[in-house]
């Protein structure tokens, strides 16, 4: 999905009414099409009723010709017709499926990545997937069968009230507790395990993607066992509250049964004296009695759809949670247009945090990157220098002080134009499992081969690739699996190099390496982007010759302290080494 698409449609609601609006001729025929099935399903057995007890008084033929035809029609346009309702109620349901997921994809979008932080991963995965599937519920499994419930329970009450008034009353009467007492007594017996059902589906994946992620170390440190076990006690609590759902949902089909039964039989009670008294037709009989029957079948859908109902609410109150999220970065209403190059970015005074009412973890940081310039931050971990990185890329607002490019401050832009100026090759840069080059073409989707081989030669990669068979077509496994520390980071060189940003961020490019490495590393990264600003961001000594200068952020809060009590000192702002 491209940025302006994406930015084109911020400030609607997620899942909001105009989609629903969007959807709705579709929904209306899907609608109207399941009332006619329902409604066919009751006239065949009404017809066949009164035709059998028309002919066991053995008329013309003729007499039962319309009746014959009617039960015919009835037969085909049930099955006609519940085909059309089907068709047409998955066609509009997927089209309003595929519109919140991908709004959702772009709420994700918007607070991604430090948004995320307050979701676990398998548990968001659960959201985007699970809960976002709801919606089919919502359309397939609850609007739609109560729907023809209603209309066709109402129908069948009127036509048996035109036949004996009585006998539609007490059908009216069982219609509406069908529709209203059995969802309601299957919301009560079900209410907290259907409300159970979506949290802990969120908490089982949350929890096995955690044990799948950390099996290596779980297995190292001999705590595989605990971790199953805790996967197993959430797998445990998941199946209680499914049972108790499913319980819940047969006491509902249960009570459907007995009521429709009940209508059934008061038809009969009510329908012998109306026919010995003269006051109904013989041949009617059967109709009262067998017509709410065919009611079973209609009513079938209501006990699932009051559980379901339970269900998806926490489900759409889990996605509102994402919508609800506070955007790590507001976007201006009126984005200014991105300068002209060449770009020249300046920090002024720049403090960070990641709430309101949270520490500083940054603060005071100045930063003067004239165009070719290249810059070292270096500082002991915690420092706030992946959070400079962030703040310089639009991850993360600002709280004090100010980035500009060219003079213009990023607030005014679009976070997107921002990026094509200021590329970030961090730390932890995902490798997706498929080949080497379409990790690289990640950066630029339409790059071409050479233009992907130009990227890896930059990061000097190229030779290592072409001594595979497959070459650029070669397979890196889940997170690089297959390549060392150092060829992952180069690349994700090789993917910053494709973007072809002026300005590139190097978050500590040579984590987990000797020192001998990293040495090289760095040096064939900084060769690697010749020519355009670079900011380097390490916990090494960097050498002087590679780098016009040093800044040095001093040590988080609680390491000041804790030099400042054995007589060290300590800035509070960031300091330069020329």
């Amino acid at each position: 999905m491209s940025a302006g698409s994406i930015h084109a449609t911020r400030g609607r609601p997620m899942g909001g009414w105009w989609r629903l609006v969007k959807r709705w001729p579709r929904l209306t025929l899907a609608a109207g099409a399941g009332v006619a099935a329902a409604a066919s399903g009751v006239a065949l057995l009404a017809t066949s009723a009164w035709l059998i007890s028309r002919a066991a008084q053995h008329p013309p033929v003729l007499v039962l010709m319309v009746a014959i035809v009617a039960v015919r029609a009835f037969g085909l346009g049930r099955g006609v017709l519940r085909y059309a309702e089907r068709l047409l109620a998955h066609d509009a349901a997927y089209r309003l499926l595929g519109d919140v997921r991908a709004r959702a994809y772009e709420r994700i979008e918007r607070i991604a990545p430090s948004g995320l932080a307050a979701f676990r991963s398998g548990d968001l995965l659960t959201r985007l997937v699970g809960d976002v599937d709801a919606v089919l519920d919502v359309v397939l499994r609850i609007a739609l069968p109560v729907t023809a419930a209603g209309v066709t329970g109402a129908a069948t009450a009127a036509l048996l009230a035109v036949i004996l008034p009585v006998a539609g009353a007490a059908t009216a009467a069982a219609v509406g507790l069908c529709l209203l007492g059995v969802p309601w007594l299957v919301a009560r017996a079900g209410r907290r395990a259907e409300a159970s059902v979506a949290p802990e589906r969120g908490v089982l994946a949350a929890t096995t993607t955690e044990l799948l992620d950390a099996a290596p170390d779980l297995l190292a440190y001999g705590a595989a066992d605990a971790a199953l076990a805790r996967v197993g006690e959430s797998d445990a609590r998941l199946r209680r509250a499914e049972r108790r759902a499913a319980w819940s949902t047969g006491l509902g089909a249960g009570t459907l049964v007995l009521l429709v039964g009940a209508a059934s039989w008061a038809g009969l009670a009510f329908g012998v004296p109306a026919v010995g008294s003269g006051r109904l037709d013989p041949v009617l009989l059967a109709v009262l009695a067998l017509v709410p029957l065919a009611l079973a079948d209609v009513f079938a859908g209501l006990p699932g759809a009051a559980a379901t109902a339970g269900r998806v609410r926490p489900a759409l109150a889990r996605l509102a949670q994402i919508r609800s999220a506070v955007e790590p970065v507001r976007e201006p209403a009126v984005p200014d247009p991105l300068p002209a190059p060449p770009y020249h970015v300046r920090v002024e005074r720049l403090s960070v945090r990641w709430s309101d009412s949270g520490p500083w973890v940054l603060r005071n940081v100045n930063l003067d990157l004239r165009p070719g310039r290249r810059v070292a931050v270096v500082g002991p971990s915690g420092c706030g220098k992946s959070t400079l990185a962030q703040a310089l890329v639009r991850f993360v607002e600002p709280a004090a002080g100010r980035i500009m490019v060219n003079g213009v401050d990023v607030r005014r832009l679009r976070a997107d134009d921002v990026r094509s100026v200021v590329s970030l090759c961090a730390q932890d840069a995902h490798i997706f499992d498929t080949t080497i080059a379409e990790n690289v073409r990640l950066a630029r989707p339409g790059a071409g081969d050479e233009d992907v081989r130009d990227a890896l030669r930059g990061a000097r990669l190229l030779d290592w690739v072409e001594s595979f068979p497959d070459g650029l077509g070669t397979r890196v496994g889940e997170h690089g699996e297959r390549l060392s520390g150092g060829e992952r980071q180069r690349l994700a060189l090789a993917r910053c190099l494709l973007a072809d940003a002026p300005v590139v961020i190097l978050d500590e490019p040579t984590e987990h390496l000797e020192e001998p490495a990293a040495t090289e590393l760095t040096r064939d990264l900084l060769a690697a982007t010749a020519g355009r600003t670079v900011v380097l961001i390490t916990h090494r000594e960097v050498p002087r010759d590679l780098v016009d200068e040093v800044l040095v952020l001093p040590a988080p809060p609680r390491e000041r302290a804790r030099d400042d009590a054995h007589g060290h000192g300590g800035g509070h702002d960031a300091g330069r080494e020329g």
